[in-house]
């Protein structure tokens, strides 16, 4: 065991001489390297893959011995300040490392044929593997001076990942925005281990906590400071992890390729601020009011990115909202309290999470099949529908993952899930109310997103994939200014836009161009008129093998490991692998462990929460099924008001609520008129002052000087008397002004 802890300073460090062997190879031998490309992937998976098998040896040391080991080197010496490095292995640096390699490999599977076709395949998986290295270092390091290096390692690797395909302007926007964004949190964090050290003389945890705990138990230290500290150290998490305010790049970072996308919002990035507060709640938790503030955050994130996911028609921004919403479920718990719950959420949401955007990119890749790379038409999921029957694995594993994260048993994030729900009633009245009304919103938007994805009324063809016919709407378009679309006759629930001024149940129609009305009359599937370009058009088919492997690997995954946590006793021995697993954590937090489950009370809990799971998804399909009916109109909103002010009303309710949800709460909006505008207005006003008063005045000097020398050179002409003339004249204006002025 000890031998095991002794060599684990290796871990961040075996995928390292991927991106540098790369580089050599860019650098040295071009022509060999490009040739020889898809054989690069072998050894990045086969790095990884090594780090894994050391990461479950591990976490089965940790589980058996319940013990935490630590190994530090001195760096800088002084007299009054020593800079350590080293690693710590504890519970929750073994969690963390299995997520990270785990998933790791099923990304790096899944891009070898996802990216095969692109001309940065290379670049892409040099900037995995050290986006895996700095992961690694981040979650094994022992101080704040070296979590801070690797957060920022962090960082870099995910603004050069988020915009990998820099070309594009909103990839590039994408990953300037996630990069300055991160910078605020950052800063705070920064400046938080600057003020905790100022406070307690010391980077590493272990003395750290002791320290402060002894200074908070004498009552030694000011309050308000402190209480700032914590925070300005939780707004680096509050960045990372996308919980409000900070959360606005994360839509945005689907920008990059869907591999990244999965990788970024199941084990890695995000779960960063989730680790990083988990790893300071030792500290935090003797703070009471942080505590509280941790928890609103949390709350207010849980309902927002829930809400925010109701109108998002792009696939990867609806579940980027989901990850966003989920991960204010764990922050929540972490506020409570709840260090258990919030970990088993993490382990359980990484792989459905990360099964769903595999999923998504599946469709993705089909998608392009038909309409050609264009990632605002390809995610867009009001043009796609029908592709149960054309994508049955992948429809299979994302219904999976999809139910995994309504929290219907016996998947993952049911037991997780439930687990913070009930914590929440104990802690606040209010915020269990909100959690558990999210949980249905929950599954109200994920089971849309699998509605309007594999089973939904609208796409772009002249008739879905199922070979339901369906007629032509003239509209405003996503991508210009007036194009064709199509909907369900018989069914008008999905606004298709948000510029159009109709109700969020759409029942406005415009004039058909003659151009439309002859493409009504084509109505045969392979030779029709897509966005203007006459392109045969094919049916969506499975991905390859090496795509479909992954998905298949984590769907067992989001059906098993929820399992981990199930406690109960069995002839007086507890079999509670996580409560083992965390043991010493819980001990550190002077916390007691989970006690076996009573079954019944269990059951009674759970009830309500999957009944509220199962409205969600039955209001979804009831809305966004497609509906066959004799009638040749039906309209929804019938069923809940008739027809008069009230209606009118209704309708201008669920309007507003659809725009606030699909315009992300106005709150981007809001940023760039508060925060980019102003800064933008003040760098010019700065401009315009540097340019016409400190550089006017100096200029003028010049300018002065220059007509001043001009002037004179014309008054002398080499005669005395001229001189000694001009010299009197001059005294005696002087003398007079003088006399005057004195008299």
């Amino acid at each position: 065991m000890e031998q095991t802890y002794q060599y684990a300073w290796i871990i961040p460090f075996v995928p390292l001489p991927v991106p540098i062997l790369l580089g050599v190879g860019l650098l040295l031998f071009p022509t060999a390297t490009k040739t020889l490309r898809r054989l690069w992937a072998f050894p990045t998976i086969l790095l990884l893959s090594i780090v894994m098998i050391f990461s479950i040896n591990l976490s089965i040391e940790q589980i058996n011995s319940s013990s935490i080991y630590q190994y530090v080197w001195s760096w800088t010496l002084d007299n009054n300040f020593s800079l350590e490095f080293g690693y710590l292995i504890d519970p929750l640096t073994s969690i963390m490392s299995m997520l990270i390699t785990t998933v790791g490999i099923m990304v790096l599977i899944y891009s070898d044929n996802y990216m095969a076709h692109d001309q940065g395949y290379l670049r892409f998986f040099a900037y995995m593997s050290f986006f895996s290295t700095s992961m690694l270092g981040l979650v094994t390091s022992s101080n704040l001076i070296q979590i801070y290096l690797f957060w920022e390692l962090v960082g870099m690797c995910s603004y050069l990942l988020i915009g990998f395909w820099f070309t594009r302007p909103p990839a590039a926007n994408a990953c300037q925005k996630a990069f300055v964004t991160n910078r605020v949190g950052d800063f705070g964090l920064l400046l938080g281990i600057l003020g905790f050290f100022f406070i307690t003389g010391s980077f590493e945890f272990r003395d750290l906590f002791e320290i402060f705990n002894n200074l908070v138990y004498n009552n030694e230290v000011n309050s308000p400071f402190v209480t700032l500290c914590a925070v300005l150290l939780f707004a680096g998490a509050v960045a990372k992890s996308a919980q409000f305010p900070l959360h606005v790049w994360l839509p945005d970072a689907m920008e990059g390729p869907t591999p990244i996308s999965a990788l970024i919002h199941a084990a890695t990035m995000v779960a960063a601020g989730i680790f990083l507060v988990a790893r300071l709640l030792p500290l935090f938790i003797v703070i009471p009011d942080m505590m509280n503030i941790i928890a609103l955050i949390g709350i207010i994130t849980v309902l927002l990115g829930a809400t925010l996911a109701l109108a998002q028609k792009d696939i990867k921004r609806s579940l980027a909202y989901s990850t966003m919403s989920q991960l204010g479920y764990m922050m929540l718990a972490l506020g409570m309290g709840s260090y258990r719950s919030a970990l088993f959420h993490l382990i359980t949401h990484a792989y459905s999470k990360a099964l769903l955007f595999l999923g998504s990119g599946s469709v993705i890749h089909s998608m392009e099949t038909i309409v050609g790379y264009s990632p605002d038409k390809t995610q867009n999921m009001v043009l796609m529908g029908g592709l149960a029957k054309h994508v049955p694995i992948t429809k299979t594993s994302f219904l999976l993952g999809t139910f995994s994260l309504c929290g219907i048993p016996p998947l993952a994030c049911f037991w997780s899930k439930d687990e913070i729900l009930n914590d929440s009633w104990l802690y606040s009245p209010i915020f269990a109310i909100i959690a558990w009304a999210t949980e249905g919103l929950t599954a109200f938007y994920m089971f849309r997103i699998y509605l309007l994805t594999f089973e939904g009324h609208l796409n772009l063809h002249f008739q879905n994939f199922s070979g339901n016919q369906y007629t032509f709407l003239y509209s405003i378009s996503l991508w210009g200014k007036r194009s064709s679309k199509i909907i369900n006759k018989n069914f008008r629930l999905l606004r298709i836009n948000s510029n159009e001024s109709s109700s969020f149940f759409v029942k406005k129609t415009y004039q058909d161009s003659e151009n439309i009305r002859r493409r009504k009359r084509q109505r045969s599937f392979i030779n029709i008129v897509h966005f203007d370009n006459k392109k045969p058009l094919s049916y969506p088919s499975e991905s390859d093998n090496t795509m479909l492997f992954p998905l298949l690997v984590l769907g067992l995954f989001t059906l098993f490991v929820g399992f981990l946590g199930i406690s109960f006793n069995q002839e007086g021995t507890d079999l509670d692998i996580l409560s083992k697993w965390l043991a010493p954590s819980i001990n550190l937090l002077h916390q007691k462990s989970k006690d076996s489950t009573d079954w019944y009370e269990f059951s009674k809990d759970a009830i309500f929460s999957v009944s509220l799971s199962y409205f969600g998804i039955v209001l979804a399909s009831f809305l966004y099924k497609p509906i066959y009916s004799s009638f040749k109109s039906f309209d929804l909103m019938n069923l809940f008001v008739k027809r008069g002010p009230k209606r009118n009303r209704w309708d201008k309710m669920i309007n507003s609520l659809y725009d606030w949800s699909y315009n992300r709460a106005y709150i981007d909006t809001f940023y760039t008129t508060s925060f980019t505008q102003v800064i933008r207005g003040l760098a010019e006003l700065t401009h315009f002052f540097d340019r016409w008063v400190i550089d006017g005045i100096s200029n003028g000097v010049g300018v002065i000087s220059f007509f001043a020398g001009e002037g004179i050179k014309y008054v002398g002409g080499g005669r005395i008397s001229f001189y000694l003339f001009f010299y009197f004249f001059c005294v005696s204006i002087f003398l007079l002004a003088y006399y005057f002025i004195l008299s």
